[in-house]
């Protein structure tokens, strides 16, 4: 399958599209010494010049396009470039998506009952997920934001060791040191979430950046919300990528909002993957609620990283159904008129639903007990993990020094002589001693 990338949009609103990097550097800045004459030769590279005095407004130019598949009915598209599909890969794909709803529909709920802190739901951002998760090679490593919980779980992680996270129990892989959906699995490739936005981003491209150098044959995926794209941090890696020509993948999940602030709100330009021109990246845009499309784009855009040690961005153009957090009311800054519409138009999960049932692949009792499983399954988790004690609280000064420091010392037998003064407040028979764990 060939997915073709838009390097650059010049000025005359011509496109060059292509399917391979541009040359490499000891190439592209050649110049044909005759041409001089008409054009200058800048530290970018050979330019044309012109005597026409023009001020180009590039909101001007033609916007990108959005590569798609499977239309909102779940049909393909006239001249689809997908031709082929495995029934039980197709099945397995939508029984992940189905765990993610029911994850979030519980844990939410949960939250609400006080069971947890805080939760953030993927409602109707599921196939930028699992069609992204399904292109990758389990050796890629993951950068995530905060809403990708379903390319851990397509990885193999389990509901319980969701479950085990959101309550910060003694099961926990971070040894209850994280906010809830804040995950992390070195199994599976996928560093831990930090919360502060975009962070994740140069450190992205430095470990990218490593796996260049040690001839690795994984890349680096690093997702974010279009919000992060207001960040510094964003243009640091952006540009820090492009010039030390790592290979990875920019993976923009733009779902309207950030937090309140609605798309119209944060840009002026078109979207996100307008900005790859000025760094000279490869980039495609997609229809993030089409499972088909986001998984022939990531597929492309890894083998066009690999192939020529160069940065990809895709952006996804898709749909926060849910709140933000369970801190938000997104009602108090949208319809729930719209809300309903994107839910009852453009829903990934109905989508691939659709398009399996046309084919004679699923049926209305399959949906009832893969709804009935994944829910028992969700539900189960989350009482193993809520009955679960917390970590031993020594452990809060533990995995920073390989030789605990004097002052480190100081403050742990500080902090248990506090508790042992005061033990009626700290709750300790909910954690675990240090000798069993």
């Amino acid at each position: 399958v060939e997915v073709a990338f838009v390097e650059d949009v010049h000025e005359n609103n011509k496109e060059a599209i292509i399917g391979a990097s541009s040359a490499s550097r000891s190439t592209r800045h050649h110049v044909d010494i005759n041409a001089v004459a008409s054009g200058q030769l800048t530290a970018n590279g050979f330019i044309e010049t012109t005597n026409e005095l023009r001020i180009v407004n590039s909101a001007e130019g033609p916007k990108w396009p959005i590569f798609r598949v499977l239309d909102p009915q779940g049909a393909l598209v006239d001249g689809s470039q997908m031709q082929s599909f495995d029934k039980s890969t197709l099945v397995e794909q939508y029984r992940t998506m189905c765990r993610i709803q029911a994850l979030d529909d519980i844990f939410y709920n949960a939250q609400r009952q006080g069971r947890i802190s805080f939760y953030m739901q993927s409602t109707g951002e599921e196939a930028t997920h699992i069609g992204s998760a399904s292109a990758l090679s389990p050796s890629d490593l993951v950068f995530a934001q905060y809403r990708e919980v379903g390319v851990l779980l397509w990885r193999g992680f389990t509901v319980q060791e969701a479950a085990d996270q959101c309550f910060s129990n003694e099961a926990d892989r971070g040894k209850g040191r994280q906010m809830p959906v804040h995950y992390g699995s070195q199994q599976y490739n996928f560093q831990t979430i930090s919360s502060p936005l975009a962070t994740q981003m140069p450190q992205a491209v430095g470990a990218a950046y490593s796996l260049k150098l040690s001839g690795s044959n994984s890349l680096v995926v690093c997702y974010f919300g279009e919000g992060a794209a207001s960040e510094g941090d964003f243009h640091a890696a952006l540009n820090f990528s492009a010039t030390l020509d790592v290979p990875m993948i920019f993976f923009c999940r733009n779902n309207g909002y950030a937090i309140s602030t609605s798309s119209s709100e944060q840009y002026r330009g078109d979207g996100i993957i307008s900005r790859a021109a000025g760094y000279g990246m490869h980039a495609i845009r997609v229809d993030g609620n089409d499972i088909f499309a986001v998984q022939l784009a990531t597929a492309a855009a890894r083998q066009l990283a690999m192939e020529n040690s160069c940065p990809v961005i895709i952006e996804a153009m898709t749909y926060r159904v849910g709140h933000h957090s369970t801190s938000d009311d997104s009602t108090r800054y949208r319809s729930t008129s719209e809300i309903k519409y994107w839910q009852e138009n453009y829903c990934p999960v109905k989508r691939l639903r659709a398009f399996m049932q046309s084919r004679g692949w699923w049926d209305e009792q399959q949906e009832r007990l893969l709804r009935d499983t994944e829910r028992l399954q969700v539900l189960q988790a989350l009482e193993t993990a809520e009955q679960r004690n917390k970590p031993p609280m020594q452990q809060l000064f533990e995995d920073v020094y390989f030789d605990k420091p004097a002052h480190l010392i100081k403050q742990e037998n500080q902090l248990l002589d506090h508790i042992a003064k005061y033990p009626e407040h700290y709750g300790l028979g909910e954690h675990t001693s240090p000798e069993s764990a």
